[in-house]
C-alpha cells in the first residue's frame, strides 16, 4: 500500500525553512519546491503558490517567497496575490557570496525579485 503523491506548495515550503539548520539546507529546499513546480501541469501550478505561506522568522527568506510567488505566477500571466505586498525587504539581499555572482544577479535578477529586495539571478533560479 502506498502513498498518493503531493508536489510540495510554496506554503508548505515556507514550514520547512525555519526547521533547517543552515541556508545550504534552505536552498535546497528551494530548488525542490522548483524542480516539482516544473513537473506539474499548469493548472496545477497555481495551487501550488494560491495560499499565503506562514512567515518563517526570517524576513529574507519571507521576501523571498514572496518574489518568487510574483515571479512564477506573472509567468502563468497572472497577477500576484495581495499577501506578497507586505514582503518587500528594506535592505537589499544578495544571496551569492561570491563579488562574480552578485554581480550577475545585479544584472539578472528578475522584476518581481528586485522588487522585493532579493537580487537573485534568473540563471539561479533556471538552474534549481
Amino acid at each position: 500500500m502506498g502513498t498518493d503523491y503531493e508536489p510540495m506548495s510554496l506554503a508548505r515550503l515556507a514550514t520547512h525553512l525555519p526547521c533547517a539548520d543552515t541556508d545550504q539546507i534552505r536552498w535546497k529546499l528551494l530548488w525542490e519546491f522548483l524542480e516539482e513546480y516544473r513537473w506539474e501541469p499548469v493548472e496545477t501550478r497555481v495551487d501550488l503558490l494560491k495560499h499565503e505561506p506562514g512567515l518563517t522568522g526570517d524576513a529574507r527568506w519571507d521576501a523571498l517567497l514572496a518574489a518568487l510567488a510574483e515571479h512564477l505566477l506573472a509567468q502563468e500571466d497572472l497577477a500576484p496575490p495581495v499577501w506578497v505586498e507586505a514582503r518587500v525587504l528594506r535592505r537589499a539581499w544578495f544571496p551569492a557570496e561570491l563579488a562574480i555572482h552578485r554581480a550577475d544577479a545585479l544584472a539578472w535578477a528578475p522584476a518581481a525579485f528586485r522588487k522585493h529586495g532579493v537580487y537573485l539571478s534568473v540563471h539561479d533560479l533556471a538552474a534549481a
